[in-house]
């Protein structure tokens, strides 16, 4: 049977705002659900509960009004007025007296709730038969209604609490602590959660630039933890991997180099000829040979990284790469650092001056800094390159590009797959481009 699988298409425009980190998708994951629910219930609340409790405070209200209203007309002498009044504030908490001729107020001040001036506005429409006002801003605690009469005016006075219901800013108070305090626990959990993940992507990305945290454990979820064994074990046979083919490489090259020491003392002993001479160079490049497939197979060779002031490591290498016959040119700024380990770094230098030398008449060295962090070194030849669309198949190991470039004979296809797995290691990287001296530009960026 087959599975229809649906998936939820956000628009761009809202995807955009969407946040990308782990802990803000999972903060939003829990803190939208609540924001919702604690809306919904806050709209219901008031929509089902405390406007209809308002509505019925504020008809009482206007019923006490009107009767006070309709027994002031009735006999508005001052002695029943008083009678009235006295009455009013004993049984109704209202505060009644005559402004004699006096108009009602033309303005009215906004209430920041306008849907409780609604509701007594309504209810006083339906009670009185006179014209009126009111104003539920002037006084916190109580309202101010006043009656145009014959007389003049007729003000009352009356609690706030007996037009409104007065709690509902309480329950709004409540139901935003209520999120803050929801929103901080989830902030709090989220966070411990991220920061386990965090710590393993640390630990990783360390381990693929060769540095290693002892100090890292898996702590977190459940998942988080298998994921950092899982990762713990990888690192061990990665490291015994390594560990074996370095040994294994070193085992062989030491077997190599007994007979072909012995060879080459033989050839020095015996007598000097055209032939022992071409032998000499053949065991001279077998040498050569083994040294650069362990250097391969070695990589790092367990070197730390650490930061290290470049200008006398790349000067080093520029020499000896000029008392070898090299002509090479050198511009290296004073005080350009990087994370680096020197001795790989030596070899994959030299490895890429000693290519652009075997292809080029000059060689020029630079360096450059990284606006956001690391540095750049250009290793620039004047000889006939390497077409673009081959710049990437030069860095496969044992590639030597015969038909792109004349190579060194001595050389087996080694020295830009080394140099390139030395800056990767660091988190760096090595690309090819066309140099400005006509020939190829080897780009080295090692972070800072």
């Amino acid at each position: 049977m087959m599975r229809l699988r649906t998936k939820l298409h956000i628009p761009r425009p809202i995807k955009r705002w969407l946040p990308t980190s782990l802990f803000g998708r999972s903060l939003l994951i829990i803190v939208l659900p609540v924001a919702v629910m604690q809306i919904a219930v806050t709209w219901a609340f008031f929509d089902a509960h405390w406007e209809t409790v308002t509505s019925r405070l504020s008809e009482g209200l206007a019923g006490d009004v009107a009767w006070a209203v309709e027994t002031y007309k009735d006999d508005p002498s001052p002695a029943a007025l008083d009678q009235m009044a006295e009455r009013a504030e004993e049984s109704m908490s209202l505060s009644i007296a005559l402004q004699k001729g006096r108009k009602l107020p033309t303005g009215q001040r906004p209430s920041l709730f306008a849907s409780l001036d609604r509701s007594l506005r309504t209810a006083l429409d339906d009670r009185l038969d006179d014209p009126f006002w009111f104003d539920t801003t002037r006084y916190p605690g109580h309202v101010d209604i006043r009656v145009q009469v014959k007389e003049g005016v007729l003000r009352i006075i009356a609690p706030r609490d007996r037009a409104f219901a007065t709690q509902g800013h309480i329950f709004i108070l409540w139901m935003v602590v209520a999120t803050l305090l929801l929103t901080a626990v989830a902030i709090l959990f989220i966070r411990n959660q991220v920061r386990a993940i965090e710590r393993l992507a640390d630990a990783a990305d360390a381990f693929g630039r060769g540095i290693d945290q002892a100090a890292f454990k898996p702590h977190g979820a459940r998942e988080v933890r298998k994921a950092a064994q899982a990762f713990l074990a990888m690192k061990a046979r990665i490291q015994r991997h390594i560990e074996q083919r370095t040994a294994l490489l070193a085992s062989v090259s030491h077997d190599l180099r007994t007979p072909l020491t012995r060879l080459k003392l033989e050839i020095a002993l015996a007598e000097p000829s055209p032939r022992l001479e071409a032998m000499a160079r053949d065991l001279s490049e077998m040498e050569h040979m083994i040294d650069e497939y362990l250097a391969f197979a070695r990589g790092e060779g367990g070197e730390e990284a650490r930061q290290v002031l470049l200008r006398p490591l790349i000067e080093g290498v520029c020499e000896g790469a000029a008392r070898s016959g090299a002509r090479i040119e050198a511009a290296i700024g004073d005080d350009l650092t990087a994370i680096l380990r020197p001795q790989a770094f030596k070899r994959a230098l030299a490895n890429l001056i000693d290519n652009a030398a075997a292809h080029g008449d000059t060689v020029r060295v630079s360096s450059t800094a990284i606006p956001a962090g690391g540095v750049w070194i250009f290793v620039d030849d004047d000889g006939p390159g390497i077409p673009d669309d081959r710049h990437e198949e030069a860095f496969r190991p044992f590639n030597r590009l015969d038909e792109s470039r004349n190579q060194n004979e001595k050389g087996v296809g080694l020295g830009l797959a080394i140099a390139r797995d030395m800056a990767r290691g660091l988190g760096g990287e090595l690309t090819l481009q066309r140099s400005p001296m006509g020939g190829l530009r080897a780009v080295l960026r090692l972070p800072g």
